[in-house]
């Protein structure tokens, strides 16, 4: 059976690719490798990538390849989410965040339901706990962009259907797959790559340093003066990923 969205497993049920193949779609061609057992994301929240393992996170890239081929080169007519609706919360807003999850989830069929601060107030006029529940009910998944990590945390523990970080100020995990993509894409592996990022410490180099390690990839990061990394971010870096640099 041919894979299906990562938003989908997020959402119904088990992924299944073509033999039990898992591989890189790299302009086009794909090149496999056998692995035995799919992971499952049945009931998970996507909230930081610490979360997941390599092999989860290799799946995830590999389902963003072959929808990328399937859709934009053979312009296939493929609609997995049909029938399913995703609320699409912006405290933050963003136009390319907007445009791409909003457009992203209509090309597979699903209904996108975008909300502000001028639809819903999470914890404000009524709790967090009464409004994860509610919103649970009427839509298959939640995806937040919000001020702070807490919140979605705080929503995530009371609701009942997955919940998809869309950027908080701690973690960027939806830019950090999406960098991995397009490193995969042009170099065809992700192993052995070295990455600079010069900057201040920020959520993307967050959700950059809980995955990239997992892939071999060595992470250079200069920061200016009191702009620099959370010591926890680099704690749990190191468990997460075993061996990392700062």
């Amino acid at each position: 059976m041919a894979a299906i969205s990562s938003l989908r497993r997020l959402l119904t049920q088990k992924i299944r690719t073509p033999t039990g193949c898992l591989a890189y779609a790299t302009h086009g061609n794909v090149v496999g490798q056998t692995e035995p057992k799919q992971p499952s994301f049945v009931g998970r929240h996507f909230l930081t990538l610490k979360d997941y393992n390599k092999r989860e996170v290799e799946h995830l890239l590999w389902v963003a390849a072959d929808l990328k081929t399937r859709i934009k080169t053979a312009e296939e007519k493929y609609k997995p989410l049909a029938g399913k609706t995703g609320a699409l919360y912006f405290q933050k807003r963003s136009t390319r965040t907007r445009m791409s999850s909003e457009a992203g989830f209509s090309i597979l069929g699903g209904h996108p339901l975008f909300l502000t601060d001028n639809d819903v107030h999470l914890g404000v006029n009524e709790s967090m706990y009464d409004s994860a529940k509610v919103i649970s009910r009427f839509v298959d998944f939640f995806l937040g962009r919000v001020y702070y990590h807490s919140d979605l945390e705080e929503f995530a523990e009371q609701a009942s259907i997955p919940i998809i970080n869309a950027l908080s100020e701690l973690y960027h995990p939806l830019q950090a797959l999406a960098d991995l993509q397009t490193l995969q894409e042009h170099y065809g592996s992700l192993k052995g790559l070295t990455i600079a990022w010069v900057g201040d410490g920020n959520n993307i180099i967050n959700s950059l340093m809980m995955a990239a390690p997992k892939f071999g990839i060595n992470l250079k990061i200069a920061t200016p003066k009191d702009y620099g990394l959370e010591s926890f971010v680099i704690d749990d870096c190191k468990k997460n990923n075993k061996r990392a640099w700062y």
